[in-house]
């Protein structure tokens, strides 16, 4: 039995739980939250065993490119099939291969079997992502009205940060407690089984599909769509280049060693920072109505997050680092709810599942490359002038990006001018 909505569209945009009032989200939040933890969990403890077994840190390297190469090779297909079949079903298949590879590495873990075939199953995984996270993403718009569909993605945020903050910790206790790895890949499988049986419950709109012949031109169809629509290019344009230069995080580390002397204990408090603000501000944006200024709100943000970069680049106290991260975590979740919310609902569904293939590609690729540019200017320059120009670059493509489209400048809520049809069928 669902519990009643409220009683207008002007109340449930003030309403904080708004996305919650809804059974399907609720199952859909639940399980995503359990897999999240598991994901975050398994991220340390492959690092950990990979380290452990090879004291190499390029061994550490490989974990990201194994899974990024199918993410992008596979991207377009896999857009392709969430728009063509029951994104339920491909999330839920998709899932059922997760577990199946982290019981894969469970056994490799308790046999110490040859370390290539961790990556082998690695690549297993990043398959399974590709056809996933788009899948995911299109699905959540029918799980929520339009008007409650960026309360739906704050709280998605929300889960998918306290995961992060709550996952590696968890992750490090059982490797500590056990000496082994083994048995996080155990709880994983377990944690990605309770998004599964979620997914069960999850009804869902069900939406009428047609089924086209796949052509190079239906496989382009979210490509050529992001590039004609020039507000959720430019969004996906100021996110790139925010996370490829203006990201500190890859070197924490190097700062809390060498730079600000606070140890391990401190890279922790550093490490924890952007989650803590982009939770604090995540609880800020569930009780407030929708931005008014949508598109001002973004480019202030992303802005802002590069004036914070430069700030931590080019401080020497701790609680001033801390605050710059804590500030940058917070105003980099302004710009994934606006984000978020403007590619799905900006999208015509038949399309979101190619769309969100794409803007998936975007982001996995900028956090990888994000990373290896941050170490190889630190490695050339050194680590604060690669952070603070990180920093002022990203500044500048948020004044080119406000220039370059004025149509994000002035875009105001984002429910507004939802399309109804897909440019494909006027084609």
């Amino acid at each position: 039995m669902s519990i009643a909505i409220p009683a207008s569209a002007e109340e449930a945009k003030r309403d904080p739980y708004a996305a919650l009032r809804y059974p399907d989200y609720r199952y859909f939040l639940t399980g995503r939250l359990a897999a999240s933890m598991g994901s975050q969990m398994i991220d340390v403890a492959i690092g950990w065993e990979l380290y452990e077994r090879t004291h190499r840190a390029l061994a550490l390297g490989f974990v990201g490119l194994v899974q990024v190469v199918p993410i992008i090779l596979l991207a377009l297909p896999a857009g392709h099939v969430a728009d063509r079949f029951d994104r339920k079903r491909i999330a839920m298949l998709s899932l059922l291969l997760l577990i199946a590879a982290s019981l894969a590495l469970a056994i490799i873990s308790f046999t110490v079997a040859p370390i290539p075939l961790i990556y082998v199953t690695l690549f297993a995984i990043g398959v399974a992502l590709a056809f996933h996270r788009p899948a995911i993403a299109a699905l959540l718009p029918q799980l929520v009205p339009a008007e409650t569909f960026a309360n739906a993605v704050t709280w998605s945020s929300v889960g998918w940060q306290l995961a992060s903050v709550i996952g590696p910790a968890m992750g490090g206790l059982i490797i500590a407690w056990r000496h082994h790895a083994g048995i996080v890949y155990v709880i994983d499988a377990a944690l990605i089984l309770v998004f599964v049986v979620c997914l069960t419950q999850v009804r869902g709109q069900q939406v009428a599909r047609a089924r086209k012949a796949v052509t190079l031109r239906s496989l382009l169809g979210g490509v050529r769509f992001v590039w004609h629509t020039k507000v959720i290019l430019a969004a996906i344009t100021l996110d790139l280049f925010a996370v490829l230069f203006g990201g500190a995080t890859t070197l924490l580390p190097v700062f809390a060693k060498d730079i600000l002397h606070v140890g391990a204990e401190g890279f922790g408090w550093l490490r924890a920072s952007p989650s803590i603000g982009a939770v604090i501000v995540a609880m800020l944006l569930l009780g407030r109505p929708p931005m008014r200024r949508a598109g001002r709100s973004l480019l202030l943000a992303v802005a802002g997050f590069g004036v914070a970069t430069i700030v931590f680049g080019l401080s020497r106290s701790f609680p001033l680092s801390i605050l710059m991260l804590v500030l940058a975590g917070g105003l980099d979740m302004i710009s994934v709810v606006v984000r978020q919310t403007l590619v799905q609902l900006r999208t015509p569904n038949e399309m979101r599942g190619r769309v969100s293939a794409v803007n998936s590609v975007f982001i996995d690729t900028s956090n990888e490359l994000g990373g290896f540019e941050s170490g190889a200017s630190a490695a050339l320059f050194g680590p604060i002038i690669s952070v603070v120009g990180g920093g002022i670059v990203t500044v500048l493509v948020v004044t080119a990006v406000a220039f370059a489209w004025p149509e994000l400048r002035s875009m105001r809520r984002l429910a507004d001018d939802l399309p109804e049809h897909s440019p494909e069928e006027h084609s």
